[in-house]
């Protein structure tokens, strides 16, 4: 009997020089290769996952303070799946199983349904694509509120990011954002919003590209600078000439961006690995929107309706 991997099923697609491997358990990016080279932080197929990488995350991306949040005048508390800090940490769907509704060479779409249940009793069927072309692997995400309440939400992907076969330290980051957003430096809470060319430069403006060094990241990113066609880009370069880029559409106003800085540090294994870079429809903590005085984002789906984001990985 043959067993199913504990990643899940696998689905490879191809085009070009591109190959990537899907697995089913959180419809997860498990690998992503141009030319045989790694564009992300991989896993094997028969691994639990490491935490999130690589996964989809909805019905909300990111951490909700505490695992409380209210929504219209409905007070919710959720488990809290981050107890070192005390919060509801990166949606449900990262640990469902997904099935597969289409499959081609070069795509799949798997889906998966959020059930309600307590701190979340809405029924959300979430459907998200893989395609790879020339220009690099595509990922689009579906939501669709087939309950019959309007629903609260948001998505983003968890992927790290490996730019060259040099050290993260050494890389070469580019990410055009104007504004950070400020986070308590225990639990990582929001707390406010600074423009990144007055608020420790040094740390958070990245406008120009520059080497990461040992700066430390864990910090959600907006007001960022797009092209005439609404999409957004990251670049990160290796000083062997190799990099990967990210690129998103405006459904994601913000991006997470963290070193991958682990406790106990180099001693721990993929401390500092990789750079995961998480497009997001919505800030950290969005579900307690009436809290902040900035824009987070959220997004609230009608019965019947639909949301949709999507992102982008290629080589450089």
């Amino acid at each position: 009997m043959t067993s199913t991997p504990r990643s899940g099923t696998q689905y490879t697609i191809r085009s070009g020089a591109y190959e990537a491997e899907i697995a089913s358990v959180g419809a997860s990016l498990r690998t992503l290769r141009h030319d045989g080279r790694d564009l992300i932080l991989a896993y094997d197929a028969d691994e639990v996952r490491p935490g999130f990488r690589g996964a989809t995350l909805a019905p909300w991306p990111n951490r909700i303070v505490d695992g409380h949040y209210s929504f219209a005048g409905v007070d919710y508390e959720l488990g809290l799946t981050e107890p070192q800090r005390g919060h509801a940490l990166h949606g449900f769907v990262g640990w469902q199983e997904f099935a597969p509704i289409a499959q081609s060479g070069d795509a799949v779409t798997l889906a998966a349904t959020i059930e309600p249940q307590t701190g979340y009793p809405w029924r959300v069927r979430v459907e998200t694509t893989y395609s790879l072309g020339a220009d690099g692997l595509t990922q689009t995400v579906r939501a669709a509120n087939v309950g019959t309440e309007a629903a609260p939400f948001g998505t983003g992907p968890h992927p790290y990011l490996v730019a060259g076969t040099g050290a993260l330290d050494t890389w070469t980051l580019e990410l055009p954002a104007a504004t950070v957003l400020e986070v308590t430096p225990d639990r990582l809470s929001p707390v406010a919003v600074h423009a990144v060319a007055g608020y420790d430069a040094e740390r958070f403006d990245w406008r120009a590209p520059r080497v990461l060094g040992d700066v430390a990241l864990d910090h959600a990113f907006t007001d960022v600078v797009r092209g005439d066609d609404g999409i957004a880009t990251l670049r990160l370069s290796d000083p062997s000439g190799t990099g990967v880029q990210v690129t998103w559409d405006a459904a994601c106003p913000w991006v997470q961006v963290y070193t991958g800085d682990l406790p106990g540090g180099p001693a721990q294994p993929f401390h500092r690995a990789g750079l995961a870079v998480e497009p997001m429809t919505c800030a950290p903590d969005a579900f307690n929107d009436d809290r902040y005085d900035f824009e987070t984002g959220l997004l609230v789906i009608e019965p019947g309706g639909v949301a949709e984001a999507s992102w982008r990985i290629a080589a450089l």
